[in-house]
């Protein structure tokens, strides 16, 4: 008896609902749009598809703008066909407004690998460069491995945590396997190495550079490097000589590492 109650239950609502879509389509049909609202819902504000690019397509999809004609499945398929665009959801409310919610992909790197450019966000999803719109992000160059792409997000969102790093790094490129660190001044390059405990490398450099290297001739070195664990070595330059390096004088605080050497 339990069970025929049931069954009746979900028929009477089937039956409601088919009547109240019957209902909708036949008041709505030949009916005009009343407005277009579009809302963008990405994490921070990116202009890679303008409320113009997306009235547009509505418009060429529906060119007579009536609710009957609307395909609200196919303008949703043809929104994610966009490379920008990450989601799209598109409903019409029982007031004859069409609803478009557009989440666009932010970028956090630029990757040049010398015969293409293009963004990476933060799911590792390549999309290709806009014409009209350049987002501020970092710039990677060299030939980068997909695989290493959560690992450069990490690195990027550990440079960016520290206003410092966020102002003294300005890119990221890779050469011969190993990752380098561009400079705002660009005297020298800091040699990361790979990709792990960005943070603790990060902070090591900081350290080193506020302690000695600030102190020193900005030509003094060539390159910083990071790579090896717990020391940070130095190559001088040619014109320099390590008789004339103070830093080989100068012990290596803990919070640094605790030794640190000059090719």
């Amino acid at each position: 008896m339990k069970n025929k109650y049931r069954i009746l239950k979900i028929f009477v609502v089937v039956v409601l609902l088919a009547f109240l879509l019957n209902f909708s389509l036949n008041r709505f049909n030949g009916k005009k749009l009343e407005d277009v609202r579009i809302q963008m819902i990405q994490s921070e504000p990116v202009q890679f598809v303008s409320d113009r690019d997306i009235r547009g397509m509505v418009k060429h999809t529906n060119p007579e703008m009536k609710i009957g004609t609307l395909d609200i499945p196919g303008l949703e398929k043809q929104l994610r066909t966009l490379p920008s665009v990450d989601s799209a959801n598109v409903y019409l409310n029982l007031n004859g407004t069409l609803n478009l919610d557009i989440k666009q992909r932010v970028p956090v790197m630029r990757v040049n690998n010398g015969s293409q450019n293009y963004y990476v966000d933060r799911d590792g999803t390549e999309f290709p460069l806009s014409p009209h719109y350049a987002h501020p992000c970092m710039l990677v160059s060299g030939h980068i491995p997909k695989d290493d792409y959560k690992g450069i997000v990490q690195l990027i969102d550990a440079i960016n945590s520290d206003k410092f790093t966020k102002r003294f790094f300005v890119g990221i490129a890779r050469h011969n396997d190993s990752y380098f660190l561009l400079t705002d001044d660009g005297n020298y390059k800091v040699e990361l190495g790979g990709l792990e405990r960005p943070a603790y490398k990060l902070k090591g450099f900081k350290t080193f550079l506020e302690k000695y290297l600030v102190y020193q001739n900005p030509q003094k070195y060539s390159k910083v490097s990071l790579r090896f664990d717990n020391q940070i070595v130095t190559t001088l330059r040619k014109g320099f000589t390590s008789e004339l390096d103070s830093l080989m004088k100068q012990p290596i605080v803990n919070e640094i590492a605790p030794g640190m050497g000059a090719d």
